[in-house]
């Protein structure tokens, strides 16, 4: 994977993110040389969900209050059923996605965090892909859904599932050494 020192990661979850999801971008982020912050909604920590039950909880660095989206390169969101959709409904967190967008940053999102670009309403016009069950939804929101392992659009990394993860955390180097992307209207 390319190095990534001086590059600063922001990874936003809450309870229930799937556990590679999570795990596997962070520890490879951090192996390339990046800071990496796990961003959630309150201080303390979160817990996964492995396949089929909980799983392990990892520490949270900072809050979405303390977090500020000017400090970072990019921004990686996990799936997991659950994490995405109590995501959703946070303002807090929609506006942080959105900055990440406005300032033609790196936005990564897997399996069903792509809920949170729809909410943030980022995939109008954009090739992403998802977990197969919420294609509806990306196509519904305007997003040209692919049925791809990874999919990058000008910034934006989509990839379907946790089988996917080492193509999308090489993606996501690859994309944050680009640097800002200048993004024609979708």
């Amino acid at each position: 994977m390319q190095n990534l020192s001086g590059k600063m990661i922001a990874i936003v979850a809450t309870n229930g993110f799937e556990q590679s999801e999570l795990e596997v971008p962070l520890n490879k982020l951090r192996e390339a040389g990046a800071t990496v912050h796990v961003v959630s909604l309150e201080p303390g920590e979160i817990k996964g969900w492995d396949k089929k039950d909980w799983g392990n909880s990892v520490p949270v660095d900072k809050t979405l209050s303390e977090a500020k989206p000017d400090d970072y390169d990019a921004l990686v969101l996990p799936g997991g059923q659950i994490n995405p959709d109590l995501l959703r409904v946070e303002p807090d967190a929609i506006a942080f996605i959105k900055s990440f967008w406005q300032q033609k940053k790196v936005v990564a999102a897997i399996c069903h965090a792509p809920w949170l670009l729809v909410e943030a309403g980022i995939v109008k016009g954009r090739k992403v892909t998802s977990f197969n069950s919420i294609k509806t939804d990306v196509i519904n929101a305007g997003g040209l859904w692919e049925d791809s392992q990874v999919v990058t659009d000008q910034g934006l990394i989509t990839s379907r599932n946790p089988g996917d993860l080492d193509a999308f955390c090489e993606k996501i180097a690859e994309e944050v050494n680009e640097g800002r992307h200048e993004r024609r209207a979708a």
